[in-house]
């Protein structure tokens, strides 16, 4: 890689004309996102030593390419690159005795030109940038040292990110309150004095910004947009780290309000900086995946669904080659259970992404979830049997999903294979995904096999990572249907809990809530799949918040409870109490994020509403 400060080929350094940096970075953004990906490398690597925001510029898309490959050439060479932005960035900034001299001399600050407010700012955003970047690279090496650096790192991108909104924020407001005083009517004076006076108190009054007078609006916009992109991620995420572990993150210095975090990426996106176009897609991001899937909002998601449609809509025009906005739009079209549409415009996303292999994966994983759920197993195994070949992430997984697809499709011979290739492919014995399509793999291929039995596998995966809600009542049915014919034993307690659930999705409550009862009650299945009593003890809970009339004393017994909570520390339990017209006096979860040897954990977190309300906050599959 080239020393920043050495000029690459193809730079403009001795062109006469002057570009506007700004502008061409998101030309840059604008092409990448159409799947230019590699006339986007080269505009930026032409012009990477014109300016820091295009060295940034060609960082970021090293820094993309490594994380869509996670080769670890590429990794090291966008980690060095990250490094020579951050380099070229500081390479201006003060020696530590001209800083001393600026903290003597007061006044340097206010002697500064506006053009040099505005590079300033945009270094100092640029490095922060960097910063978070080469924390995420650290954070992918998976070690303990790793991830203490990472966060270090994180912890000083935060700080600038935070310094820098504070201060383009104070200057807009500045050059506003300057912008109205323009505009005032002048003072009648009536003596040559009073002149003299006005003259001489008006400079004193303007002295402090008159560098503000140097700075367009439009720059300041275009600042404030750059940072606000840093910033709003940083408070999105981390409002999305469980209420327990919240307040640690707090202490360690990083906020996390949701709603800063929205309006932020919101400015960022109307913003003409490179990185709008980068918080556009945070923001589908949100409402199509992170929203739905922890049910931020309880089950209504229409409101993020709503806002996802108007900013597809409104950047259909910029973008009608982009096969992530293609994935965001069959990401929509599946939320609202339109999956024949949805399937449709992720093998279009497919389609454009034929040089970026990450992106076809996402559009892959998808097509598969979209197959499970229209029960079209064929379609479905064989884009997992991909994603098994192809990805470097979670390999286990994606063989499990294969093995019970490929078995739905009564190629039970092929299953059995596939199941075997899980134990191969268990590496992450940390990972409770891996654990869980592990240990069911195992089940699977040591009982006598049968087509139903991976089906019903099929629809615990459905209802496990809340993919019922989007299936259609013609499916919902067959589900049933199928799920009636299957007599193992030890899935009695799971059948039932599948059934109950189905039956809530088609609103059939009487039915759901008798076979949640039949699955609080299952002994035998108890030891296979642990996890049922207490998710049918959830759901019939949850019946009762969505059926006020229904009039119910005590629904489990505390002792009950309890004995099921002493099975294991770190199986979730709920306790329900309520007493006429539905009136829940008790809601209790439990939940554990260690592994659990002889179940799946999967966990509810709770949030309790000051008027009693209980609300869903998120559903995390460990």
């Amino acid at each position: 890689m080239a020393d920043p400060i050495e000029s690459a080929p193809g730079c403009v350094e001795d062109k006469t004309e002057r570009i506007n940096d700004a502008e061409l970075a998101l030309k840059g953004i604008n092409m990448l996102l159409n799947n230019g990906f590699k006339e986007s490398d080269e505009l930026f690597r032409a012009y990477r030593n014109h300016s820091p925001l295009m060295s940034f510029g060609a960082s970021f898309v090293s820094f993309l390419n490594a994380m869509m490959t996670f080769e670890e050439e590429k990794m090291q060479m966008a980690f060095e690159d990250l490094k020579a932005t951050e380099k070229l960035c500081e390479s201006e900034n003060a020696s530590v005795i001209e800083t001393i001299k600026n903290k003597i001399k007061r006044n340097m600050e206010s002697q500064r030109t506006g053009v040099a407010v505005v590079d300033r700012l945009q270094r100092q955003i640029i490095i922060a940038d960097c910063q978070v970047y080469i924390a995420v690279l650290s954070f992918i090496k998976q070690e303990l040292s790793s991830y203490i650096k990472g966060g270090w790192i994180l912890r000083k991108a935060w700080k600038m990110y935070n310094k820098c909104y504070s201060d383009i924020t104070h200057m807009q407001e500045g050059s506003r309150r300057a912008s109205e005083q323009q505009e005032t009517p002048p003072i009648s004076l009536s003596h040559p004095s009073d002149l003299s006076h006005h003259s001489r108190s008006s400079s004193r009054r303007l002295s402090p910004s008159k560098r503000l007078h140097d700075i367009s609006p439009e720059a300041l916009d275009r600042l404030k947009g750059s940072v606000s992109f840093g910033y709003g991620l940083f408070h999105l995420c981390i409002s999305m780290v469980p209420p327990h572990l919240l307040k640690i993150v707090n202490l360690l210095g990083f906020p996390g309000d949701r709603l800063q975090g929205l309006s932020a990426l919101t400015y960022a996106s109307e913003s003409k900086d490179m990185k709008a176009p980068l918080a556009t897609l945070a923001l589908l991001w949100y409402h199509t995946v992170v929203q739905p899937f922890f049910a931020l909002n309880g089950t209504d998601t229409q409101a993020g669904l709503d806002e996802a449609k108007s900013i597809l809509q409104k950047r259909e025009a910029i973008y009608p080659n982009s096969s992530l906005f293609m994935f965001f739009k069959g990401r929509v079209q599946r939320l609202e259970c339109q999956i024949s549409s949805a399937l449709m415009s992720f093998r279009v996303a497919l389609d454009l992404a034929s040089d970026q292999r990450e992106i076809q994966h996402v559009c892959l994983y998808e097509i598969g979830w979209c197959s499970m759920i229209e029960l079209n197993y064929t379609e479905a195994y064989r884009a997992f049997e991909r994603l098994k070949a192809e990805s470097r992430w979670s390999q286990c997984y994606y063989a499990y999903l294969n093995g019970v697809c490929q078995g739905a499709a009564d190629d039970l011979e092929g299953a059995i294979s596939v199941f075997k290739d899980v134990q191969r492919l268990f590496k992450r014995k940390n990972n409770q995904i891996e654990l869980f399509s592990m240990k069911r793999a195992e089940k699977l291929k040591c009982t006598s096999l049968s087509k139903e039995l991976c089906i019903l596998s099929v629809i615990e995966i459905l209802y496990l990572w809340k993919a019922l809600v989007n299936s259609s009542t013609t499916t919902l049915q067959i589900m049933i249907h199928v799920l009636q014919g299957v007599n193992d034993a030890s899935c009695v307690g799971l059948k039932n809990l599948l059934l109950g659930a189905i039956n809530r999705c088609l609103k059939n409550t009487k039915d759901a809530v008798q076979y949640f009862q039949l699955a609080v009650k299952d002994e035998v299945g108890r030891l296979s799949n642990s996890y049922v009593q207490p998710y049918a003890c959830y759901e019939l809970g949850c019946v009762l918040l969505n059926n006020p009339e229904a009039s119910f004393c005590v629904l489990i017994k505390r002792e009950r409870l309890l004995e099921m909570e002493s099975l294991s520390r770190n199986i979730p339990f709920c306790l329900f109490q309520s007493v006429g017209k539905g009136r829940v006096l008790m809601l209790q979860a439990k939940a554990s994020c260690l592994a659990v040897q002889n179940s799946a954990s999967f966990y509810q977190y709770i949030h309790y509403l000051s008027s009693g309300h209980v609300q869903t906050i998120s559903v995390w599959p460990l």
